[in-house]
This record gives C-alpha cells, structure tokens and sequence, in this order.
C-alpha cells in the first residue's frame, strides 16, 4: 500500500478506502439483501485498525476520516475506548510457540509517575513484555523477566541503563546471562558530568 500510495502521490489510507468501499458498491449492485457496511460492527473495527496501524492515523484524523464517511461513532473520545478495549485483550507477554533465546533490551519508562516495565528483543526489536509495575525494585524487574521464561523467551544478556533494581533483578533472573550497559544512557550520564 505504501508503494502505491507513492506511486500515485496519494495519502496511505485512500487505497484501505478503496478496499472497504468496494465490497460495499459491489454489494449494493449485486446483492438482494443490500446490507450496509457501516451497520456491520466487523468492518467498521477492521477499518479502524487499518487506520490506525498502516494508515498510521491520529485519532482526530480518524475521527474526521469517519465523520467524512459518515461513519458512527466518530468522536475522539468513542475511538480512544475501543482502542483501549482492543488493547486490554492483547496479552501484555508474547508467547512463543517454542524456545527462544533474544537478547533483551529493558528500561523502565513513566506515565503519570508510575513506571511501565518495558522488555524487547534487541534483534527484531518486538515488545516481549510490557506492564504497569508498582515500583523498579530487583523483585519487581525478577518477577518481569521471569514472566518471559514462562512464555518460552530465555534471556542471551541484556543491556540496559544501570537502574539498581533493573540490574538486580536482571540477575536474579539469569544469574549466568550477559548484562551490559547501553550506550544511550551511558553517552548521555557522560554529556551531563562534562556539562556540569
């Protein structure tokens, strides 16, 4: 779709458009029973994720796309629940089907002053866990690391800043695994002691 839309110096969701719209047109000329796709709460969810995923769209582009299609709901406020719906059904650990060793990279990042422990392969760079924590203690980053071995992710090293509970538990996990420092946080504790 990407290409396409370059190809033609079009906007990235008008092919996903064209696509939902189709059925619709097709539907109506061929079909006795002329079901309208809006009614249909499948279609209207997969245009959504469409939107938001490939399209890349805002929730207030979404809106206005919705709302130019006469779509319903197509508030702001209606777009961010479902998407907090659909996102309170997705797992917060992937699964693997089998063993796999990554090699983690972990950081804890806030909202509203609570920290959200963040976990993902340094490869494929895929969010392996991710979850609203009480604080950054060592039993707190364990426990996170080993909710991934119970889900077939076994840990090759990790690296990450060096957060004393982060690093302890890290260890605790996988006492025998690699940790080492990432460069980003390590350039920029350097950049603040040269600019005292």
């Amino acid at each position: 779709m990407t290409e396409i839309a370059q190809v033609y110096q079009i906007s990235r969701t008008f092919p996903y458009q064209l696509l939902l719209m189709a059925p619709l047109h097709l539907e109506t000329l061929f079909s006795d029973a002329k079901l309208l796709w809006q009614q249909d709460q499948q279609h209207f969810e997969h245009l959504l994720l469409l939107l938001r995923l490939e399209g890349q769209c805002s929730l207030l582009s979404m809106a206005a796309i919705l709302k130019a299609l006469g779509s319903q709901p197509n508030a702001v406020g209606s777009l961010s629940a479902f998407f907090h719906s659909a996102g309170q059904m997705l797992p917060s650990t992937l699964h693997m089907p089998s063993k796999t060793c990554v090699f983690y990279l972990s950081d804890a990042i806030f909202a509203m002053h609570t920290p959200i422990l963040v976990t993902i392969d340094a490869r494929r760079t895929t969010i392996l866990n991710i979850e609203l924590a009480s604080d950054r203690s060592a039993d707190t980053w364990r426990a996170h690391v080993a909710a991934l071995e119970d889900h077939q992710v076994f840990s090759r090293g990790m690296a990450s800043d060096r957060g004393l509970g982060l690093v302890a538990g890290y260890q605790a996990a996988c006492d025998m695994a690699l940790w080492v420092a990432d460069y980003f946080h390590e350039f920029r504790a350097l950049f603040e002691v040269l600019h005292q």
